[in-house]
């Protein structure tokens, strides 16, 4: 093992996170802050690249200046992202040319709409493994194009780059030397053909995209390039360990065999297993994307994507007001003996699996005139358990395997009434881990893998902490019950 510490960067849908991990997996240092979320008009979401950039070398500078390392002593800088986030940017001047355009974005529901009524949705789920869904990033990508003024006449003279958010900030960083991504964002983006592994011509046209936009695909233990050292500090660093958040979770929970799941909380949630090296065509709103690319070879895994779950908490917070901080939420949930039939459906944009539905919008079922505030509250938490055992279930019924416990990460996981009701739900044990910045970890290990401070995925394993596990104890009957009265209030909100 080689001594030496990897810097880590985070860029998540509510704000930017930075860390150092050194060698035996342990965080000496972190940083983070948010950024804004600007909604132009209902059911649009867009955060400004500019501001996430700056947030971002402020944070990398902060961590090092607080562990009071040499930059000398960083082996790799790594990088895990929010995924289906799109920006599109001037090449000459390096400015984005809009907003980057968020995966909870709906803008593009009539535009899939349309593509499904011209019979598209099969062959774009046969190449890529996803549905045609506002959720990916082609559509926000076509909308640009056709809605920003002058972009559609530079992207055709091969001035305008695309990528998600990596992609952004690795040109950045390198200083616009280079322009890439992983195989895990490429896969989210409908125009990545996941059986050829790689940019699909067909898709491209489809889309009304152009091939000089799109970055080079590289496998996560690549080195993508190094930072430029004015635009970070005195060294050059390389930049490897590139992930999805997700997909960098499942790696950072140690989910390296088949049939293994996790599943991470945060604004939306994201529930995948591993599901090896061969790819899996799946149903029931489930799809399917590339798990990790290492070691020039690529693995799979399957994933159920819920739009909405703690951010459900956070909406009830600062649009309802009904409490102050989530110490009075979780006093206010420990006050009451149930729901008493009270269900928030959180579809602020839409359903996601099994439903898929753009058009269901969020409310408050059950509620009678004895209702008060603490149930609206409990049942915004309780929302998200009821959607990832809605994940899990569909997920289990059509890979045929049922999960034997599920790892978990997340701020929300700190949160131990939700966690033991998620247990009860699912009946299986729910595992948490020791740090709850797994998919920062997930792009720590691969980084040290491809720098030799680690060795294997077993000496990976070794590094695991386990904190807390959560075991069923709900009966039955009374899980049926409360599950139940959850799909009726769906059935409710569904368009």
């Amino acid at each position: 093992m080689e001594k030496g510490f990897i810097l880590a960067l985070d860029q998540s849908t509510s704000g930017t996170k930075t860390m150092i991990v050194d060698e035996n997996g342990d965080i000496i240092v972190k940083a983070s802050l948010e950024h804004g979320q600007h909604y132009p008009r209902p059911g649009w979401v867009e955060h400004d690249p500019v501001e996430i950039y700056e947030n971002s070398k402020k944070l990398l500078a902060d961590v090092l200046v607080k562990a009071k390392l040499e930059p000398g002593y960083i082996k790799a800088l790594a990088i895990t992202n929010q995924r289906e986030t799109i920006v599109l940017w001037d090449k000459n001047t390096g400015l984005p040319v809009y907003n980057a355009i968020v995966w909870q974005c709906r803008r593009t529901s009539d535009m899939c709409e349309m593509f499904k009524k011209k019979d598209l949705e099969k062959t774009v789920n046969e190449k890529t493994g996803l549905l045609l869904d506002p959720y990916f990033s082609a559509t926000k990508i076509k909308w640009i194009l056709d809605n920003v003024e002058g972009v559609r006449e530079k992207a055709e003279a091969g001035q305008i780059l695309m990528g998600t958010i990596d992609s952004w900030l690795i040109w950045k960083l390198t200083g616009g030397v280079v322009h890439a991504t992983d195989y895990t964002n490429a896969s989210r983006t409908l125009l990545f053909n996941i059986r050829t592994l790689c940019w699909d011509k067909e898709l491209i046209k489809l889309f009304g995209i152009y091939e000089s936009m799109l970055p080079e695909i590289k496998y996560s233990d690549d080195i993508f390039g190094f930072t430029a050292e004015n635009e970070l500090f005195d060294a050059s660093l390389p930049i490897t360990g590139v992930i999805g958040d997700s997909q960098g979770a499942l790696f950072g929970q140690n989910c390296f065999e088949a049939g293994m799941v996790k599943a991470t909380y945060g604004t939306g949630s994201s529930i995948m297993m591993n599901i090896g090296s061969s790819y899996k065509e799946v149903g029931n709103g489930l799809v399917t994307s590339v798990a990790w690319g290492m070691n020039g070879k690529v693995e799979y895994a399957i994933e159920g994507i819920v739009h909405c779950s703690g951010d459900a908490l956070k909406w009830v917070k600062d649009n309802l007001g009904l409490f102050q901080n989530f110490e009075e939420a979780r006093n206010m949930v420990d006050s009451l003996e149930s729901n008493e039939g009270v269900y928030l459906i959180p579809a602020f944009v839409g359903l996601g699996i099994p439903y898929w539905d753009s058009n269901a919008r969020a409310a408050v079922v059950g509620m009678s005139r004895g209702t008060r505030k603490e149930h609206v509250v409990r049942a915004a938490i309780e929302s998200t358990a009821y959607q990832i055992k809605d994940a899990i279930d569909t997920m289990t019924q059509e890979a045929g395997i049922k999960p034997k416990e599920i790892r978990v990460d997340g701020g929300p996981t700190r949160d131990a009434f939700l966690m033991q009701f998620q247990a009860d739900m699912l009946d299986i044990p729910v595992k948490g881990a020791e740090t709850a910045e797994l998919s920062s970890m997930g792009s720590v290990y691969l980084a040290g893998l491809a720098v030799g401070i680690w060795d294997s995925k077993e000496e990976i394993k070794s590094l695991r902490k386990d904190c807390s596990t959560y075991t069923p104890e709900m009966d039955s009957l009374k899980r049926g019950e409360l599950y139940q009265g959850w799909k009726v209030a769906v059935k409710r909100v569904l368009g």
